[in-house]
């Protein structure tokens, strides 16, 4: 039973879906509109994930293709595959930390100010992975691991989301959702850079083109545009015989361009799925936070900021590309050297040229995205020597998320200061 129930919290539909019926059961609408509501909320944030996957299927070979064009070898920023890796050794302690992490969530939000829930259900199985790795390596295992390790997630769970706040009002426009997503630091950090820096008289939404051109101004034409040049440049300097181990006996232009248009259909689909589930969730979670917390906020992973900004979202992850292959320039140099995190560097560099671009237009969305490759590339190598995963047998990975990495170099230098 306990099994069933944490890989039902693991899946963020699911948590969704109960959001939304609950919502709904004490604004006590009709059971027709409760069954709408929590299965058009369930059905959208599905076809989000669809749109995720079928942009992850897309990154997967055009990452290795990179690697291998490029000739790097090092490691990879990936929280998931990591926390996958040591479930056998610390499965229970994972677990109960997500489980109890979210009560204290509730609890706080409830009897304190920040009134954020964080439902992003994947983020809050990996950051329980990482509390349980950090507390193991500190000597913590069994429930004194799950008491500490649940209490610093249900914290992080309305800190990381009261910090990123304001940042969500420009981008939104309103108070209706949070960013419950573990690399809110530096999206929020990379964008305000780009607002410093940019002229937000100028958006990246309202680029004039000729009107030769008008077919630019369509911003699924326009991102088609971008991905197949990037993907293409790659593939063909890399060679035939590094793309043909991915391309499954396709041509290499062919294989380019098919990848490069699904990377971008995955991309529309996901958009839709965040229009639909938020236009059941929102207005069902207002019945939340009349009677269970008053005035929650809802905290949602990242794709939610791209139906804001989708020319912004292409623009943020082209130059934080640009910007992770600096930082694996620069971390040749020092202890350890990260390879781009082409997956990472997608879904954190699209919510950076958002927000870039809300606060400082097109200048804006360049800089946020150069600034948040570099930083969420370059922060595991600055502490990678703090927790060991040979341990573990793991390697070539290390922790991605900037706000967990935050709280895990806290832990261990509290740790260090008492000697554990």
């Amino acid at each position: 039973m306990l099994d069933v129930v944490v890989k039902l919290l693991s899946n963020p539909s699911v948590i969704l879906a109960f959001v939304a019926c609950l919502g709904l059961i004490l604004l006590r609408r009709s059971a027709s509109d409760i069954i709408t509501g929590t299965l058009k909320t369930l059905l959208g944030f599905l076809i989000l994930q669809a749109g995720s996957s079928l942009i992850v299927n897309a990154l997967i070979p055009f990452s290795g293709i990179f690697t291998q064009a490029f000739n790097l070898s090092g490691f990879v920023a990936e929280d998931n595959a990591l926390v996958a890796a040591v479930q056998t050794l610390l499965g229970f302690e994972t677990s109960m930390i997500m489980i109890f992490s979210f009560g204290i969530n509730i609890l706080l939000a409830r009897f304190t100010k920040f009134k954020y829930v964080f439902l992003t259900g994947h983020m809050m199985f990996s950051f329980a992975g990482t509390m349980a790795i950090v507390l193991h390596q500190m000597g913590m295992t069994g429930w004194t691991a799950i008491a500490i390790g649940a209490t610093v997630q249900g914290i992080s769970c309305i800190v990381f989301p009261a910090i990123s706040q304001p940042f969500m009002k420009k981008i939104t426009g309103n108070n209706d959702v949070a960013l419950g997503f573990w690399g809110s630091s530096a999206i929020c950090f990379s964008g305000w850079i780009g607002g410093l820096i940019g002229n937000k008289e100028k958006s990246c939404e309202d680029i004039k083109v000729p009107n030769g051109l008008g077919f630019l101004k369509d911003m699924s034409v326009l991102m088609a545009i971008v991905m197949i040049l990037v993907y293409l440049g790659t593939c063909l300097y890399a060679g035939p015989e590094v793309v043909a181990s991915y391309a499954g006996g396709q041509d290499v232009i062919v294989f380019s361009v098919m990848t490069a248009l699904n990377f971008v259909a995955g991309i529309l689909i996901l958009l839709q799925g965040v229009r639909m589930f938020l236009g059941e969730l929102v207005p069902a979670f207002k019945g939340i936070s009349e009677k269970l917390v008053p005035g929650a906020i809802p905290g949602l992973d990242v794709p939610i900021i791209y139906a804001f900004g989708p020319v912004a979202t292409t623009v943020g992850f082209v130059f934080a590309m640009v910007g992770g292959l600096l930082a694996t320039l620069v971390s040749t140099q020092l202890s350890a050297v990260v390879l781009p995190s082409v997956i990472g560097l997608f879904f954190m560099g699209g919510a950076a040229g958002v927000l870039g671009d809300k606060l400082g237009g097109i200048r804006g969305a360049i800089i946020a995205g150069l600034v948040l490759g570099f930083v969420f590339s370059i922060l595991p190598v600055l502490f990678y020597n703090f927790v060991d995963l040979s341990v573990y047998g793991i390697t070539g990975l290390w922790f991605a998320s900037t706000d967990a990495i935050i709280v895990v170099v806290i832990m261990r230098l509290v740790g260090m200061l008492f000697g554990i």
